[in-house]
C-alpha cells in the first residue's frame, strides 16, 4: 500500500473538504501548514504529499484545526472510516 498521498486528496478523503477542488483552493490560498519530521512550513501546492506521522494545521468553520495523519485513505468513505485517517491535536502546540 502506498504510504504517501497528495494533501488535497487526503483532506478530501478525511472529510475536511467537501470536494477535492475545495481542498486545493484552501491549500492554494495558503491556509494549510504541514509539519513533516519536525519542520513546519506553509504549503501552497495541492500536489505536496503527506505521510503518516505528518501534522496538518488549517482553518475550518472559524477555528484552527490540527491533526496528525494516521493513515492514507483509499477512498472517501463514511465519517467513521475517515476518522481513522487522523488524530486530533492541540493547534497551539503544533509547529
Amino acid at each position: 500500500m502506498n504510504d504517501r498521498q497528495r494533501v488535497d486528496l487526503w483532506l478530501h478523503r478525511a472529510r475536511f473538504a467537501k470536494t477535492r477542488a475545495a481542498a486545493a483552493r484552501l491549500i492554494s490560498e495558503g491556509g494549510v501548514r504541514l509539519v513533516h519530521e519536525g519542520f513546519a512550513r506553509r504549503i501552497e501546492k495541492p500536489s505536496v504529499e503527506v505521510t503518516p506521522g505528518d501534522a496538518l494545521v488549517f482553518p475550518q468553520r472559524g477555528r484552527l484545526i490540527a491533526v496528525r495523519v494516521e493513515g492514507i485513505g483509499a477512498r472517501r468513505g463514511p465519517a467513521s472510516e475517515a476518522r481513522l485517517l487522523y488524530a486530533e491535536l492541540d493547534a497551539d502546540s503544533v509547529g
